[in-house]
């Protein structure tokens, strides 16, 4: 357990705060990048700050206050212009890099614009990359924005979902190094979910941690698998510090405040031979539904069970009443390296994972097993007959709510009809590495 001053450390991120100056070393994907497609301008609120961010009428993306510095008026409502986003109220008029560009009345009467370069607007760089925008907060030199390799396989259909969580960020990303939680959280839930006693996963028999450059590896014996297996000999990546990546997916936790989280997710799946070359034009992006139509939470799907099981530990979880086990070895790993991060950046120096030199190759290379089912397609036949990839094909399996247009994407990508999926399939249990 933690004392309540370790977890106000580990959970207060706002301006100021030690952990928040931790996570503004970083760079955070905070939307997909076309979502200014459809609409320009965007209200965002990021480790406690309410923001705007926008795509003006060149192309270019800022991130500012979310209120002018005139008169506070709310920067959300403003419209965008061929360099930069301009009030409503009163038409001043900033750029991405917080600069005024325009005052028009001032420029009228007072005719200087010695006036103009008085003011200026809280600005934050944001980058594109991987169908994401991602923004960083902090100061001084910007690291380098990560590009994992990933992000440019070829030949696949990539899809981003957004879900906003309301708890605490730190709850959601221990859950990225809990590998036991796999077992009864998805598997054996879901099976009690569907009405059945029986029978249960197999069990978990041995667990182990690495930690390497970008994070932490969670490796993992089952009474149905050995030291040969890849859940063993790869393992799982907990992406430092507030993601994870799990071979078709990365999943992302970033804190609004200390009492929400953005969730975002970077999904991939390989087309069939027969669709080769596949070349998508645009990454879709959908926000996915924590509860139904009802009000209950959303429990059938893999990060649904995730956020069931987040927002019952409260809005920010009482960590001096919890009592550690042998599976939680992660968990202290991870606060652990966390509050060291935290002494570092406070005596001047870069936390774990912050890239000053580009990678070998220009990309990062993460640990991942079943690699050739990213980067080497299988026949269509084959790859509906999959076990695994061909049951993807019919739903999404890791959120609920996927729209049918990107549904149906998806089956034109695949070259496979809506009548060859609605066929009924060896339903499982949702899976998760």
């Amino acid at each position: 357990m933690l004392t309540h001053e370790q977890n106000e450390l580990l959970t207060r991120v706002g301006p100021g705060t030690p952990m928040g100056t931790l996570l503004r070393q970083y760079w955070l994907p905070i939307a997909a990048e076309s979502e200014l497609d459809d609409r320009a301008v965007k209200p965002v609120r990021l480790l406690g700050e309410n923001l705007v961010l926008y795509k003006d009428l060149s192309g270019h993306i800022g991130l500012i206050d979310r209120h002018c510095p005139h008169r506070r008026a709310d920067m959300s409502f403003g419209f965008v212009e061929d360099c930069g986003l301009r009030c409503n109220y009163h038409g001043w008029l900033f750029d991405a890099d917080g600069r005024t560009v325009e005052q028009p009345y001032e420029d009228v009467a007072l005719g200087n614009a010695q006036v103009r370069d008085k003011v200026r607007t809280k600005a934050y760089p944001v980058r594109a990359t991987g169908g994401l925008l991602w923004a960083f907060l902090g100061t001084g030199e910007l690291p380098i924005l990560p590009q994992y390799e990933a992000f440019s396989w070829p030949n696949g259909f990539k899809q981003i979902i957004i879900s906003e969580v309301p708890c605490n960020w730190a709850q959601c990303q221990e859950n990225s190094i809990d590998p036991v939680h796999f077992e009864w959280m998805h598997s054996n839930w879901s099976i009690r979910l569907k009405g059945q006693r029986g029978p249960y996963a197999p069990r978990h028999v041995k667990i182990d941690f690495e930690e390497f450059e970008h994070g932490f590896l969670y490796k993992r014996i089952r009474e149905d698998t050995d030291e040969k297996h890849d859940l063993w000999t790869v393992g799982r990546v907990t992406l430092w510090p507030i993601g994870v990546f799990l071979g078709d997916h990365f999943e992302w936790r970033v804190p609004i405040d200390d009492e929400n989280t953005l969730s975002i997710a970077w999904s991939f799946q390989r087309v069939p031979l027969e669709s080769e070359p596949y070349v998508q034009e645009r990454i879709p992006y959908w926000y996915g539904p924590t509860r139904d139509a009802d009000g209950e939470w959303i429990s059938s799907h893999v990060m649904n069970q995730d956020f069931v099981a987040w927002i019952g530990q409260g809005t920010i979880a009482d960590r001096t009443k919890e009592h550690l086990g042998r599976s939680d070895l992660g968990v202290g790993l991870m606060r652990r390296q966390l509050f060291a991060d935290v002494k570092a950046v406070a005596e001047g120096r870069d936390p774990k994972g912050v890239l000053r030199t580009p990678p070998e190759g220009g990309v990062i290379h993460l640990p991942i097993s079943h690699y050739d089912r990213y980067t080497r397609g299988l026949p269509r036949a084959e790859l509906l007959a999959h076990p695994v990839l061909g049951r993807h094909l019919r739903g999404y399996p890791y959120q609920a709510g996927q729209p049918r247009e990107v549904q149906e994407a998806l089956w034109a990508a695949m070259g496979v009809t809506p009548e060859e999926m609605a066929q009924p399939s060896a339903r499982q249990a949702p899976q998760a590495a």
